[in-house]
């Protein structure tokens, strides 16, 4: 429910951006302003979308959706990175048309600039503040909007360096060609978002959480893990699932094994986040003894020569037990 609150604010605050950039658009008649407008209407509808997803995303989880509904979230931050493609298609276009067959004069360049300058800085101000709440919270809508922001803001000034190199040497044909690198620039940056966004949908391993999973595993390993396999991790918004098969010594009984499990998940809890956690048990037999720490073992075969190392490389690979 904070995360729904706080896009509200974005979306408000975008909403009276767009209005200062259609109007910096209308005083200039610039090509790159208009540019910039027309990604401010993608932050709007892309904000509402978000609001949507954010509130549907942070319903419990029930009989008909077991693993909660997280994955509102990637469906919104697709169809964000849908309509920046597709905003950055129409500037394209709008470029083109203005070299080829309708050139125009830009008015009052100094005050479109103004303006721009000021949205863009309250874009970048708006656009941490996103990406910080939505890391905090694990909101992927929430840094992806964030993402979309800032890029909004660097794209900004570039365009202002542009508007400024246009006033001083009056080569109006710059204005297209401004409009062309920022129509080109937007595309790009709904292209990674899409490419995230899908790949969490299909549920591709995160190898940003692999490497954190890892982390935390040798830095809080217990002896009797003697090896883990098999582990998964996906992320459907504040929610975490993850599932492995956890090596344990073979004459423990199925209290320890238990115990060895649940001492495993509370080492991957992680704070903001909903843990969905499986693990199943292997019992450990001669093959292991040369990787095996347990110190204590009357049925070891041959000393431990290696340690098995909780890598992501380890941890991932798949073993049919």
């Amino acid at each position: 429910m904070k995360n729904w609150k706080f896009q509200r604010i974005i979306v408000v605050i975008s909403a009276i951006l767009l209005i200062a950039k259609f109007v910096a658009y209308i005083i200039t008649n610039s090509a790159g302003v208009y540019s910039d407008a027309m990604e401010s209407i993608v932050n709007v509808v892309a904000g509402i979308i978000s609001l949507i997803s954010l509130r549907w995303a942070s319903k419990p989880r029930d009989e008909n959706h077991p693993f909660g509904h997280g994955k509102m979230e990637l469906i919104s931050a697709s169809i964000e990175g849908s309509l920046i493609i597709i905003a950055g298609g129409i500037i394209i276009y709008e470029g083109i048309k203005r070299i080829f067959i309708q050139p125009t004069d830009l008015p009052q360049l100094e005050i479109g600039m103004i303006i721009v300058a000021i949205a863009g800085i309250v874009n970048f101000i708006l656009g941490a503040w996103s990406i910080r709440k939505g890391k905090k919270t694990s909101s992927m809508a929430l840094v992806a909007s964030g993402k979309h922001l800032q890029s909004d803001t660097y794209s900004t000034i570039g365009l202002l360096l542009g508007l400024l190199l246009i006033k001083i040497t009056d080569l109006l044909i710059l204005d297209s060609i401004l409009a062309l690198v920022y129509g080109s620039i937007i595309i790009v940056t709904g292209l990674k978002i899409l490419h995230k966004t899908t790949a969490n949908l299909i549920d591709q391993n995160d190898k940003e959480e692999l490497k954190i999973i890892a982390e935390k595993i040798n830095q809080n390993k217990e002896e009797d893990w003697i090896d883990i396999h098999n582990l998964r991790v996906i992320r459907y918004g504040n929610s975490l699932h993850i599932d492995c098969d956890l090596t344990l010594p073979c004459f423990y009984t199925i209290k320890q094994g238990h115990k060895a499990t649940e001492k495993l998940k509370e080492v991957l809890q992680k704070e903001n986040h909903e843990l969905y956690f499986t693990v199943h048990s292997d019992s450990c037999d001669e093959k292991y003894c040369s990787q095996c720490r347990m110190k204590n073992c009357s049925l070891r075969k041959q000393e431990c020569i290696k340690p098995f190392q909780f890598s992501v490389e380890n941890l991932i690979i798949i073993e049919n037990d």
